[in-house]
């Protein structure tokens, strides 16, 4: 799974020096964090509703559609999704209860 998420982090930084005209993500990239935004938030109504369907390939479709839009909502921010996984790694076998509580302490 790594291996297309690393690819994925890389053509996404380089579209961030290609022409807007060349390239959907680069477009993306030009319109700014709001435009981009609205696309995770789009993409996630999409999924949200391709799951109340029940429709196991619509669902895989735009979840993939809502992670790809968050890939470059991450790579806008200069972050990369190994930052993510390593949230994820760290938050592995915590309770979710008390993983919780704990930023609520901060």
């Amino acid at each position: 799974m790594n291996d297309i998420l690393e690819r994925l982090a890389e053509t996404l930084e380089a579209r961030k020096g290609a022409d807007p005209q060349s390239s959907y993500v680069a477009k993306l990239y030009a319109k700014g964090t709001d435009a981009i935004l609205k696309k995770v938030g789009e993409e996630a109504a999409e999924t949200i509703i391709a799951a109340k369907g029940g429709d196991s390939q619509q669902i895989v479709y735009e979840t993939a559609d809502l992670w790809f839009h968050t890939l470059v909502m991450l790579a806008h921010n200069g972050l990369h999704p190994n930052d993510v996984l390593d949230e994820l790694a760290r938050r592995e076998g915590l309770s979710g209860i008390d993983e919780k509580a704990a930023r609520q302490e901060k």
